[in-house]
């Protein structure tokens, strides 16, 4: 038996050395190695980092906290964050990744058994439909992907290639969500008529206008831009801040809108809403370098409730004294959820001249484990066919990355929109329509799935 077809079977069929790493803060290096011993050679899992910058980088010392997790290939387009990724995983595991350019070069590698996409959003769809066709599982940032017509694809490359696809919408795995939707869930607040989330960003400063200017050295930026239209090189739509141009991504409703919609709807039993409208702009920043709103406020009607997403930049003072979360809010009260824990918080009523709580009053419980890690853990469980249930596999992802798209493009059409859920589509609105597909460039094309 090669040491490759030993790995797959040992991904296969054995059992987790140690469960619960995942809610471990970081492993020590000598702690890590003490437990590496205890894992045959042959015993180990062997990721790929596509895009290696920010949360791809984050994603995989999230894994490396699992000892049979092992980081042997880095591909990015900046030579200067492969150098420093490969000096932080020398530092962490005493190993030397293989660095690559191109990701296509690395998917070619079959010691890899899974890779983290951490790529900007109009890169997702080809990174991962291509990882799956290369019989890679996959562990794919949020939101899957830059539109609606990419999270279909998506979807289905799953499915064709059977491969494994974890989308990092980590807060499914926060023990204080699953707490807070058993508690929705059980009827306890009444009938529940509205579920707001937010995201109130207070530490986003303006992004100041600079020129157009040669790329940084050691930056394929040809490769950078990818599908996206063609431009100069210009920093501000470069590393991190890509986010607030429309080419490659959707601003703070997709950012952040997939992880708090996607508990509302999960916690709500829903998929699509009949109809979208949404409004704002850029209020707090209107001469910035940005494209996207900085303020925003979207309402999505379902059959029996309402769903608000807001979220601005600039300032923190979110709903219920919160920058960030989530509100169940029912006849007999309200839950609030975010990151750092839930309540309740009750309404009440006359009785006997006293004013009496309508459900129980829930003080703050703060959040259990460490969500991101935990998230890493059950995509390795699945990998390695320890569990057959991924927190957040690729069709949760699209469903959250579909209601996100769904209010950029009721804000870009000015327009309230109808959904129909049978033909996958907006209802007699061929602006909204076009909106919701893939424009690629540069001799790219969307991936025939």
């Amino acid at each position: 038996m090669t040491k490759h077809t030993s790995r797959r079977k040992f991904i296969k069929n054995s059992s987790l050395a140690l469960t619960g790493l995942g809610m471990a803060n970081y492993l020590s290096a000598h702690t890590l190695t003490a437990l590496q011993q205890k894992v045959g050679p042959n015993d180990q899992i062997n990721f790929g980092v596509i895009g290696c910058n920010g949360m791809g980088w984050s994603d995989m010392k999230a894994h490396l906290n699992i000892p049979e997790v092992n980081c042997i290939a880095l591909a990015d387009i900046d030579q200067n964050v492969l150098d420093k990724r490969a000096a932080n995983v020398k530092e962490l595991r005493n190993t030397t990744p293989k660095l690559y350019t191109d990701y296509r070069k690395m998917l070619e590698n079959k010691d890899i058994d899974a890779v983290i996409i951490g790529t900007p959003d109009h890169w997702h769809c080809l990174n991962m439909v291509d990882a799956c066709k290369a019989g890679k599982h996959v562990y794919q940032e949020k939101p899957i992907a830059n539109s609606i017509e990419e999270c279909n694809v998506m979807v289905k490359a799953a499915k064709k290639y059977g491969r494994i696809v974890q989308v990092g919408q980590w807060q499914r795995s926060g023990s204080q969500y699953d707490e807070a939707i058993k508690y929705v869930q059980s009827g306890k607040l009444g009938n529940i008529r509205l579920v707001k989330c937010w995201s109130y960003q207070g530490w986003m400063k303006p992004v100041p206008v600079v020129s157009d200017s040669a790329p940084p050295k050691g930056v394929d930026y040809k490769m950078w831009l990818g599908p996206a239209p063609e431009r100069p090189f210009n920093k501000n739509r470069f590393h991190f801040n890509f986010r607030w141009f429309w080419d490659y991504a959707g601003g703070l409703m997709t950012d952040w809108g997939v992880h708090e919609i996607d508990i509302a709807l999960f916690a709500m039993n829903v998929k699509a809403p009949k109809s979208i409208l949404a409004s704002g702009g850029k209020f707090a920043y209107p001469n910035d370098a940005s494209e996207t709103p900085d303020t925003l406020q979207t309402v999505y009607e379902f059959e029996n409730f309402n769903l608000l997403w807001e979220h601005a930049t600039g300032i923190d003072g979110g709903n219920y004294g919160k920058s960030e979360g989530i509100a169940f809010i029912g006849n007999n009260g309200t839950l609030v959820v975010n990151r750092q824990g839930w309540e309740v918080i009750p309404e009440t009523q006359d009785q006997d001249g006293k004013r009496v709580p309508r459900t129980e009053k829930v003080d703050f419980i703060p959040g259990k484990n460490n969500a991101l890690d935990v998230h890493a853990q059950n995509f390795v469980n699945a990998i390695k066919g320890e569990t057959n249930n991924l927190n957040c596999g690729i069709e949760t992802g699209s469903i959250a990355a579909i209601n996100a798209h769904m209010g950029n493009i009721a804000y870009k059409t000015g327009e309230k929109i109808y959904w129909d859920a049978t033909k996958g589509q907006f209802k007699d609105n061929a602006r909204a329509n076009q909106l919701t597909k893939a424009n690629y460039h540069n001799g790219w094309e969307l991936p025939n799935v």
